[in-house]
């Protein structure tokens, strides 16, 4: 598949250029998304961030070439990217857990981590429920913070900006403004997308008096989306971070869509009868 091929051809280009600064937006170029897409789509994948990939990769080859006794260990920081052999120990420690000297030691327990490749992996027993819809422009209003995106940070990050929300009364206020009743859902978004961070913003349509002082504004454009459901669910959270993963891991590997540069959201709705549904929208646009 094309997308496999892809992926495959950007390890390769990791691989050959391992010993030398990896040009991000020539991995994106290669896999034909932006540089933070492709740095998005590889932690969701690989379950790993991409700079840290890289530097476990180096760190293997580094403990290889130390098994050789005639290499200094100065010069092997050097070659694989180190200032100085004191950043490059605590490195090798960090990873392998011994110093870089005792590697030439029979016996010592050692990492390795071998290079990736991608392969089709047949699942199909969990359906993913999502359609295609284009929206015009709407505004919303909230209040935001910076979000880290590499690895699994997000998945931090984000539920303890709504803790904090919640607890500070920030969510009753939003909602207030927006004319919604106690406990009601409301939304959020995801936004100036960069290399290593996003704008998370938590927050309502604005409303028809446009009053919405003292909170931010966004003006979310026209875009086509893949909107995706997390199903009903009971009074609680659904599960809206096994749902991002889902639709790198399984959807775009294999759809005929690719990622569109612009806001993302996560929308909650509440059902009735106890019961509630989260959705995801990606901007999409249909490959050519």
């Amino acid at each position: 598949m094309e997308w496999l091929e892809r992926m495959n051809k950007a390890i390769e280009y990791i691989e050959n250029h391992i010993l030398a600064k990896i040009d991000y937006n020539q991995l994106a170029k290669i896999t034909c998304c932006s540089t933070y897409h492709f740095q998005r789509m590889f932690s969701f994948i690989t379950n790993v961030t991409l700079a840290e990939y890289v530097r476990r990769r180096r760190l293997t080859l580094a403990a290889f070439e130390l098994q050789n006794k005639n290499i200094k260990v100065i010069d092997i920081a050097l070659k694989f990217g180190y200032d100085s052999p004191e950043a490059f120990t605590r490195a090798f420690k960090k990873m392998h857990g011994v110093a870089p000297v005792i590697v030439r030691n029979k016996g010592v327990l050692l990492k390795a981590y071998p290079k990736m490749s991608f392969h089709i992996s047949i699942k199909g027993d969990s359906e993913m429920n999502y359609k295609i819809v284009e929206k015009e422009k709407f505004e919303m209003f909230g209040i935001s913070t910076k979000i880290n995106s590499d690895g699994e940070n997000p998945f931090i990050e984000i539920p303890k900006f709504w803790g904090k929300c919640l607890e500070d009364g920030m969510v009753d206020k939003i909602r207030n403004v927006a004319g919604l009743p106690k406990n009601y859902p409301i939304h959020a978004v995801l936004y100036n997308q960069k290399e290593n961070e996003f704008s998370y913003m938590i927050g309502y349509y604005v409303p028809r008096n446009n009053c919405t002082e003292g909170f931010e504004r966004l003006l979310v454009p026209k875009l086509t989306y893949a909107i995706f459901s997390t199903g009903l669910y009971e009074d609680g959270e659904g599960d809206i971070q096994s749902l991002w993963k889902r639709i790198f891991q399984e959807w775009f590997s294999t759809c005929n869509y690719k990622q569109e540069y612009g806001p993302e959201l996560e929308m909650t709705y509440d059902r009735g009868n106890n019961m509630y549904e989260m959705e995801i929208w990606m901007p999409v646009v249909e490959k050519r």
